[in-house]
């Protein structure tokens, strides 16, 4: 069964959506739905990572940091706004820094780096493996001791507790 069905669950709400775009149950529809619901999930099966899906230890504390990002995105969003609307670019101090991690979990490192590239004004570039750090892009940087602070108390740290 896992074989040919490799994750049920996805092809179930891949079929669904299908048939929810095409708002049709004809065959056809259902016979390329059908199709599409196996298919995906075997083409993508090598994308996975081989320790299964994540195992989220504090649901709490995961929702309370998608919340504090959600504020940290709002407040990135009206500053750099405010850089690229009112600031002279002889004024901007754009600069690459480098952040040394403790979080290991391929899930955690992900969402860490989609709540870094959602906000506004940075950018994960790499992960330097000699050091195991996070190199980051940002805009307009005065403090690089409060970037390194920020993303270690705010983000990592939760993420190691979410993941364990």
């Amino acid at each position: 069964m896992k074989r040919w069905l490799p994750s049920p669950l996805v092809s179930g709400i891949l079929l669904l959506l299908w048939l929810l775009l095409q708002q049709s149950m004809d065959p056809a529809t259902l016979l390329l739905g059908t199709i599409l619901a196996i298919g995906v999930p075997l083409l993508t099966r090598p994308f996975f990572h081989p320790i299964g899906f994540p195992r989220v230890a504090k649901p709490i504390l995961l929702l309370r940091l998608l919340s504090m990002a959600g504020m940290e995105i709002v407040r990135s969003c009206i500053n750099v706004s405010r850089i690229i609307l009112f600031a002279r670019p002889a004024g901007l101090n754009s600069q690459f820094i480098r952040i040394p991690l403790d979080l290991k979990n391929p899930y955690g490192l992900a969402l860490l780096s989609c709540l870094i590239n959602m906000t506004p004004g940075t950018v994960w570039v790499e992960i330097l493996p000699e050091k195991y750090e996070l190199v980051l892009h940002v805009f307009d940087l005065h403090d690089e001791q409060w970037w390194i602070d920020t993303i270690k108390a705010h983000y990592e740290k939760p993420l190691i507790d979410i993941f364990k």
